[in-house]
């Protein structure tokens, strides 16, 4: 990773870190108001400009008529209540394409000007990349709608959000990556067991919010709007019944995705407790600040997820959940960073094998 200490860059890639996350924020918001398969085609330039006077709108309209979600879900959709939708879609779109200017403009001119030296480039231009293949992701999920169901995959869903999850962490990585770094510390041995434990943290995490993405790809957020009780049941019948396949009922059942969903945050509560307690040993500010952090986010999101489900997924509440769950990867990204590189473990202790329990 770079290290080239510029508060220049630092500025700059904290700046589009905050394009990614309203981008993921507004991607939620088109889900969650059916707006994403408004736009049937993909232009990448002639897209910019919206559809000027009314023949143009009544062409765009006609093609959104032909897809399947106009005439399977709103046949009776006026060219009015079109328009609104197609805005939804058409700012996430124009968003993403400023976003990606953002970053690459800016990107020409520092390596130009030498400011990001190219034997330290590899970093700068993945995220560059990263914006490339986001705008793929997106136009391969759009599709997926587009053909014979009025729905996007669930699955192409879950790898567009990972990918800008994935996108947001490296430029935020590499924003932190600005910053000097201290010398190594003498409880390097049990820093190093925390590393276990914070990567660990962002793996269950990260199988959460796959979830999540599937909750809302099959739109299962509706199957029960009671917790804790699910359908008047703890475990509901017929979790494993809907595919022959037992095992397809894991990614596939709308009762069986939103059944994990639920619990498995309880997992991420327990191990951000567990990060929490080793973390307040080490004595190290930074560490211990991001923990407490992380342990009450875990919480809010918990019960944000329960209002969620309470209130029928209720656009408002929905779009909290998923916000705030991106404060809560950031926080954990950051805890990763300040364990595995802010603060260098001593080699003598990056030898030892370390303890999950001291």
């Amino acid at each position: 990773m770079p290290q080239t200490h510029s508060k220049t860059l630092s500025i700059w890639l904290y700046t589009v870190c905050v394009f990614i996350g309203a981008l993921v924020v507004l991607g939620g918001y088109t889900r969650l108001t059916r707006s994403g398969l408004s736009i049937v085609e993909w232009n990448v330039i002639t897209g910019i400009i919206p559809p000027l006077g009314q023949e143009a709108w009544e062409a765009e309209f006609a093609k959104y008529q032909a897809s399947p979600e106009g005439q399977l879900i709103n046949p009776n959709m006026t060219l009015e209540g079109y328009e609104r939708i197609y805005y939804v879609e058409y700012f996430h779109r124009l968003i993403g394409r400023l976003a990606g200017l953002v970053y690459v403009l800016p990107l020409f001119y520092f390596l130009a000007r030498g400011v990001i030296p190219w034997r330290k480039s590899i970093p700068y231009l993945a995220v560059g990349l990263g914006f490339a293949f986001q705008g793929f992701l997106g136009w391969y999920m759009v599709a997926s709608g587009l053909d014979e169901l009025p729905r996007v995959s669930h699955y192409r869903l879950a790898a567009h959000l990972l990918a800008a999850l994935g996108l947001l962490a490296l430029t935020f990585w590499v924003a932190l990556e600005q910053r000097p770094k201290p010398e190594p510390r003498e409880n390097g041995g049990r820093l190093a067991g925390l590393r276990l434990s914070a990567g660990g943290l962002m793996g269950v995490l990260l199988l959460q919010i796959l979830y999540g993405a599937f909750v809302a790809g099959l739109k299962a957020g509706h199957v029960s709007n009671t917790w804790p009780l699910m359908l008047g049941q703890w475990i509901p019948s017929g979790l494993f019944e809907k595919e022959a396949v037992w095992w397809l009922n894991l990614f596939s059942s709308e009762l069986t995705v939103h059944f994990i969903h639920r619990w498995f945050a309880f997992v991420v509560l327990v191990l951000a407790g567990w990060v929490y307690m080793r973390a307040w040993k080490l004595r190290i500010t930074g560490i211990q600040r991001v923990s407490v952090m992380i342990l009450l986010l875990t919480g809010v999101q918990i019960a944000l997820g329960v209002l969620t489900v309470w209130l029928n997924v209720a656009i408002s509440v929905a779009i909290i959940h998923q916000g705030t769950a991106m404060l809560l990867f950031l926080a954990i990204v950051y805890l990763n960073y300040q364990v595995f590189v802010a603060h260098p473990v001593p080699q003598e202790a990056q030898l030892a094998r370390p303890s999950l329990v001291r």
